[in-house]
């Protein structure tokens, strides 16, 4: 495939003093086609340069000559050089591309690099709740698109399955434990029973410590804690596979926090002797002042116990370790953004360089309901399955008063809104907080997951309609020059830009807006150019040109998670 970013930046690297990657960085895409294909911006150039950005680009716009093929021309409007792409070539290139490619935009860059993405983590005798949604999806996205790309990915679900809460668990198990069959409904008894003793804790500081000295007791291997514990988290597990199940999302590894407690020892033994460890009210800490961080970093409490900052950086080391990663993602809300400053400057003596440099926090925001906030303590979760399952009933209602007469409707449905479910989960930035709406998720017409979908099944009717697909050595490129055609085939090229971007940026919502522009795009080119018309070299190029839309559309959604149905 052509790569014209490249070239571009080529062009003006030759221009200037600027580095190339740094140009392919700053290239933009005009939002009208007016104004060129692509354009490159002066502003950054006036202060080194001491002139007006608009000289900068007319004198830059002097020294380049073009020996390309695919670039037309080159003007200056303002302070931006436009450049402006041969149609017939691109559209040739495009169709060649995706003829020959057994998944179009497929990539082999991240061959030989070890990615490691942590994600969703929920927590052991607590529901898989909306909280946990973002972190899911987020995690998983990323997780097949680095893998798209040729990158070794490792998905980790570092559970929730040690620490304070579990010995107020035990301590709940012990006192109403007779009360409640486990066996039926088990995550909602022992949320519970975690409500109850949450409240018990509030009012008899005896209670809690009784709560603290049960977790002690489970790191010491206590028989009858462990086997509670052990108890806890396999019914925990049953419960979380359907989710995942019914979501479609795999993981490598599901190392938690507990496969981590035995290390407590080692990690303040190398702490101690690189003098980092200081003592504090009986506690073990690193301070972090000197690098800005006021608050230091706990590694073990006053009464012995491990805390969850211990077992983070014992699972770094491991994974250093195990599996030599080049990035190690943790996919966790904006409220933790300080554990893990802390925890990345205490990696720094732990692990080499390398390692160190490869972590990094995607922070993202929360989530909560028109209602407003949840908390388990409180007893107020939307439980995940509560809501898929709430999501696809009216997926179901909107396709029986449409389409009453469509085939396999319970998978459609199903399709339709999980769908909806997680555009509507990814099509924000990860940073931003979110409020999930049904009448929003689940709008035909808006920018959503059922509009995209709607456009995937378009462009399936449509080939039913023709009859056949062409054959890409027979469409003649010349054919698909017109604005909306070629508006098509721009963003057909950018996909794999889009999904280099997506990684480079550890942002999935690039890939969903990418999306809506594809089946806006799609919507004006099928409403301004008869597809199915009297002209067979005409109707080739376009039935092609709609094929390889479905072809990205589907491709696209599945890299989000999202499944496409053949009819809606």
């Amino acid at each position: 495939m052509i790569k014209i970013k490249e070239e571009i930046a080529g062009y003006i690297e030759k221009a200037t003093s600027i580095k190339k990657e740094e140009i392919i960085e700053n290239i933009e895409t005009p939002k009208e086609s007016t104004k060129g294909d692509y354009a490159f911006p002066c502003f950054r150039l006036a202060k080194e340069m001491k002139k007006a950005p608009q000289i900068i680009a007319e004198e830059i716009k002097e020294k380049i000559e073009i020996k390309s093929e695919i670039i037309e021309k080159i003007e200056v409007v303002g302070a931006y050089i436009n450049f402006y792409i041969n149609k017939k070539i691109l559209a040739k290139e495009v169709i060649e591309e995706i003829d020959k490619a057994e998944k179009y935009g497929q990539g082999t860059i991240g061959n030989g690099k070890n990615i490691i993405i942590e994600y969703s983590s929920p927590n052991i005798a607590k529901p898989f709740h909306i909280g946990h949604l973002r972190t899911t999806l987020i995690g998983n996205a990323l997780y097949r698109t680095y893998k798209y790309l040729g990158y070794n990915t490792i998905g980790i679900n570092h559970l929730g399955d040690y620490g304070t809460q579990f010995g107020k668990m035990i301590e709940a198990y012990k006192m109403w434990g007779q009360e409640y069959n486990l066996e039926e409904n088990p995550i909602d008894k022992m949320v519970d029973m975690y409500v109850r003793i949450n409240a018990l804790c509030k009012e008899d500081e005896e209670v809690l410590e009784m709560c603290r000295n049960n977790f002690k007791l489970l790191e010491e291997k206590d028989e009858y804690c462990t086997q509670l514990w052990n108890k806890f988290k396999d019914l925990s597990m049953i419960e979380f596979q359907k989710i995942y199940e019914l979501l479609d999302i795999k993981f490598d590894s599901f190392k938690g926090e507990a496969s981590y407690a035995e290390d407590k020892e080692k990690i303040i033994k190398i702490l101690e002797e690189k003098g980092k460890i200081e003592e504090s009210e009986g506690a073990k800490i690193v301070e972090l002042e000197d690098v800005g961080i006021s608050t230091p970093c706990l590694i073990q409490k006053a009464n012995g116990s491990s805390i969850y900052a211990t077992r983070d950086l014992a699972a770094i080391m491991y994974r250093a370790q195990t599996y030599d990663f080049d990035k190690c993602l943790y996919i966790v809300a904006y409220e933790q953004n300080l554990h893990f400053k802390q925890i990345f400057e205490v990696a720094k003596y732990l692990v080499d360089e390398k390692y160190q440099k490869g972590l990094k926090h995607v922070s993202y925001g929360m989530v909560s309901l028109p209602t407003g906030k949840m908390s388990t303590r409180l007893g107020n979760v939307l439980k995940i399955e509560d809501l898929l399952k709430e999501t696809i009933e009216r997926a179901k209602e909107i396709i029986e008063e449409k389409n009453p007469e469509l085939e396999e409707k319970e998978e459609v449905a199903k399709k339709v809104g999980i769908g909806a479910v997680i555009f509507n989960t990814l099509s924000t930035a990860t940073i931003k907080d979110q409020v999930f709406d049904w009448n929003t998720a689940l709008n035909f017409q808006g920018e959503t997951g059922p509009y995209i979908q709607y456009s995937f099944v378009r462009t399936n009717s449509i080939i039913e309609k023709a009859g056949y697909i062409p054959k890409a050595e027979e469409i003649d490129a010349e054919e698909l020059e017109d604005e909306y055609s070629f508006n098509l085939i721009k963003l057909i090229y950018n996909f794999q830009d889009i999904l280099i971007q997506v990684t480079e940026k550890e942002e999935p919502s690039i890939l969903s807006r990418y999306l809506i522009d594809i089946a806006k795009a799609f919507s004006s080119f099928y409403n301004e150019n008869k597809i199915i018309c009297e002209d067979k070299k005409i109707q080739d190029a376009r039935v092609y040109l709609t094929y390889i839309t479905g072809i990205v559309l589907k491709q696209g959604a599945e890299l989000l998670g999202i499944k496409m149905p053949n009819k809606m």
